[in-house]
């Protein structure tokens, strides 16, 4: 009705998720920037967050809009209250498996046999569990053991996990769920908008159908919006498209206060939006973005930090750090002191190479004086060579892993730096 009198192409607040609507506020930026991330890994979970009408869905069909699906085959499953066995059924459907049978092995080796042929045919497998926190624990643990299936040493599938905060909560602080975090490399919250950002996602979306101005808005109705809403995109759509109809049934051409007012009001009345809304999402969100730690290092950076610093061979735990209480210089205090006891461990595979290499001019020059080597003298020489490749192989490999952990906890903390840290982390 509305988009006939302002000559609109389409309804701009629709609340179906659309890409063609994505609008790039702060933390939906922060968040893609984390999908990219992760799915740029090819292995393991990504989990997103938000409140209820955060954008999550509209930010998934963006990015998938963006693949080629000629290199990724993805499957969306939106959640109820699966078990374990329920959830390998559904998970085969959404590729499109048919399972012969009705049991959970059954369907296991035809997801199994389809990501085979998706992997030789040179496209990755990305699973999307919307609605996460309507899953059990048991179909959790069932997800996190489909990501075991690899061909050689490539993993056949990754997925990205959608829920509402209770289900970071329960990803986060379950004692169930411990294997499945190990394996979570990117994870990011959404906030709720900025107040500065609520103008620019209504003419956003206006500008996607067609407005060209008509209608106009008075400034306060913005302002009055981001208070009623909490800056939560759902909620703004809801609002929105209540103006865009009373100004069309008005014959309007400027929204005005007033006319948010009634709004509100008829809103209130009929339960469409609650009376708890004005601010109160913002103001928590505000106090605690991204769920982040007390100075605005995002969670995942920690997490990073635990999983670099945590998993040295000789059980050293001096470097551990716990998710309270850490802030930037110490994550970076603790990056140069890994980075020192990395040129360390350097320094001892430099000195056993060159133990190794004294070893082996000594036991030559043994051997040319005693003219004839007994076999003996062989023997210990080949001991102390292979001892001496083995010390060499277990500091090379230990170098490899805290190699890639740095790169890891560096890559998020650089992200947090170039989101503008505490600033900018409370949008």
């Amino acid at each position: 009705m509305f988009d006939d009198f302002y000559g609109l192409e389409a309804r701009p607040f629709q609340l179906t998720p659309d890409p063609a609507f994505y609008f790039e506020s702060v933390t939906h930026r922060k968040a893609l920037s984390y999908l990219g991330y992760g799915l740029a890994q090819g292995e393991g979970f990504v989990a997103i967050t938000g409140e209820v009408g955060s954008g999550k869905s509209t930010l998934v069909a963006y990015l998938m809009a963006t693949i080629d699906p000629g290199r990724m085959t993805a499957a969306n499953v939106v959640t109820s209250a699966l078990d374990g066995e329920e959830i390998v059924h559904v998970v085969a459907r959404a590729f499109g498996v048919e399972v012969d049978g009705h049991d959970k092995a059954s369907a296991l080796g035809a997801i199994e046999t389809f990501l085979h042929e998706e992997a030789r045919a040179g496209r990755r497998s990305l699973l999307i569990v919307d609605e996460a926190q309507n899953l059990s624990i048991t179909a959790l643990e069932e997800l996190r053991m489909l990501s075991n299936f690899q061909l050689g040493a490539h993993p056949l599938l990754q997925t990205l996990l959608l829920g509402q905060p209770e289900f970071r909560t329960t990803l986060m602080e379950s004692d169930r769920l411990e294997q499945l975090r190990q394996r979570v490399i990117a994870t990011h919250h959404l906030t709720a908008m900025q107040p500065k950002e609520v103008q620019a996602y209504i003419e956003h979306r206006l500008t996607c159908v067609g407005w060209d101005g008509n209608p106009s808005f008075d400034q306060r109705v913005f302002s009055g919006i981001y208070e009623a809403t909490g800056g939560v995109p759902r909620r703004i759509n809801q609002v929105a498209n209540r103006l865009l109809l009373l100004g069309s049934v008005e014959q309007r051409t400027r929204i005005d206060s007033a006319m948010l007012t009634q709004v509100l009001d008829e809103m209130k009345h009929d339960g469409t939006i609650g009376h708890g809304h004005e601010g109160e999402d913002s103001r928590s969100a505000h106090h605690h973005p991204d769920h982040s730690l007390d100075n605005g290092v995002p969670a995942s950076v920690a997490i990073a930090h635990e999983a670099a610093f945590a998993s040295d061979d000789d059980g050293k735990s001096a470097a551990r750090t716990s998710h309270a209480g850490i802030d930037a210089p110490a994550a970076i205090a603790l990056i140069e002191s890994a980075l020192a006891d990395r040129d360390a461990q350097i320094c001892e595979l430099q000195q056993a190479v060159v133990e190794l290499a004294n070893k082996a001019e000594a036991h030559e020059a043994q051997a040319l004086e005693a003219e004839d080597p007994s076999a003996e003298l062989v023997r210990n020489l080949e001991a102390q060579l292979a001892e001496a490749h083995e010390r060499t192989a277990a500091l090379e490999a230990r170098l490899d892993e805290q190699e890639r952990t740095l790169r890891h906890v560096l890559t998020m903390l650089i992200e947090w730096v170039e989101g503008g840290g505490d600033q900018r982390s409370a949008a």
